[in-house]
């Protein structure tokens, strides 16, 4: 009797700070710089010298320190452990990562959906550096996977409570023929292999024992001041009624439109115990540029970490967050965008948050 007392005081607790009494046992989370933990700097000395991520003031919002983290702070894998009272996700190549069991981040800094084939072929070869594309962080994985259950059934079980965030995906994929010169209309053609690939992905993450699984799509790219700031253009036609550059945009709503039917298409196909989700990041950021204080925020388009207020969104390629000749405002909580290219803690807490009610995720996480 005693036992069952102290087992619904534990509920009503976990429902007083969590807000239900919904909880996984795990977070296993695959995807690039907008969900990396630290993958990229888990070496014995850190963060790379060359790696501007690494350095000063990235990490000091909340840590204190750079963590490998391309923001202030946290990201949004974060805020969705500690909404679960889990621990914070550890970098899935870390030397000596913890108990996996609660949950490890495969995500790292530069991944691409594709791999480094894919870009040969088009001829991109020397305009990307790969590390760890999709297929190869569900590899990372599945090295994992004896550690975390097992094998076999045991996993099947495992994974029946763990949420799996699967992205976003693609967002490297497109910066490097964008950054490299290729035109437009050649890298909307790669988009539907990048979907393909992604869906697969998914589908072996579900095969492998994976039931709740967030499938983020990329965000507005047109939005970014260093889009905005690479591709400045003096005709008025080329911007949206928020100020960012329609044909990049274009290009991310055409990838998040293939990507939606992709995952429906799974969840049609994996109808029986499968609950996949589509977390709308164009929508949400689209959102918070067009009304930042609905948000919490001030500043849509405006970088924190930039150049010392140079031009109109405080960015230069050439003194970019971390770099000589930068420096980061002093209020970051009221800013989307932290580097330029990477969004703040605040806006990712809010992500998060919108991830967790459904506003800007359907279904929602929690149920």
């Amino acid at each position: 009797m005693l036992r069952a007392v102290v087992f619904i005081v534990f509920l009503l607790s976990v429902t007083r700070r969590y807000g239900c009494s919904q909880s996984y046992n795990a977070i296993y989370s695959f995807g690039d710089s907008i969900a990396d933990t630290g993958n990229l700097c888990t070496g014995s000395g850190g963060c790379p010298s060359w790696l501007t991520t690494g350095q000063p003031p990235y990490g000091n919002t909340h840590f204190g320190h750079p963590t490998g983290r391309c923001t202030d702070g946290r990201v949004i894998v974060d805020f969705l452990a500690d909404h679960f009272g889990l621990p914070l996700l550890p970098p899935s190549k870390a030397i000596g990562a913890g108990d996996v069991k609660k949950g490890a981040n495969m995500a790292i800094i530069g991944a691409t959906t594709m791999d480094f084939e894919f870009f040969q072929k088009h001829g991109l070869g020397n305009s990307i550096w790969n590390n760890g594309p999709l297929g190869t962080q569900i590899q990372w994985f599945q090295q994992l996977m004896p550690s975390i259950c097992g094998t076999g059934a045991e996993c099947q079980s495992y994974f029946n409570n763990s949420l799996f965030v699967v992205g976003e995906f693609g967002g490297n994929d497109y910066n490097a023929p964008l950054f490299g010169g290729t035109a437009m209309a050649e890298v909307r053609s790669y988009v539907p292999e990048i979907v393909d690939r992604i869906a697969s992905g998914v589908e072996t993450l579900i095969e492998l024992g994976a039931v709740d699984v967030v499938v983020p799509g990329v965000l507005p790219i047109g939005c970014f001041p260093l889009y905005l700031t690479l591709y400045q253009s003096s005709s008025k036609d080329d911007y949206d009624e928020i100020g960012c550059l329609k044909s990049f945009n274009n290009l991310s709503s055409y990838h998040n439109e293939l990507l939606k039917q992709a995952v429906a298409g799974l969840q049609s196909k994996h109808a029986a115990g499968v609950r996949l989700m589509y977390a709308d990041l164009y929508a949400q950021v689209a959102d918070m540029v067009r009304s930042p204080e609905t948000f919490g925020l001030k500043y849509g388009l405006k970088v924190c970490c930039g150049a010392g207020g140079q031009g109109s969104y405080n960015y230069n390629n050439n003194a970019r967050c971390g770099m000589s000749g930068s420096s980061a405002c002093g209020d970051p909580e009221k800013y989307l965008v932290w580097d330029g290219i990477h969004l703040t803690d605040a806006a990712y807490r809010s992500i998060a948050d919108a991830w967790l009610k459904g506003t800007y995720c359907s279904p929602g996480i929690l149920r």
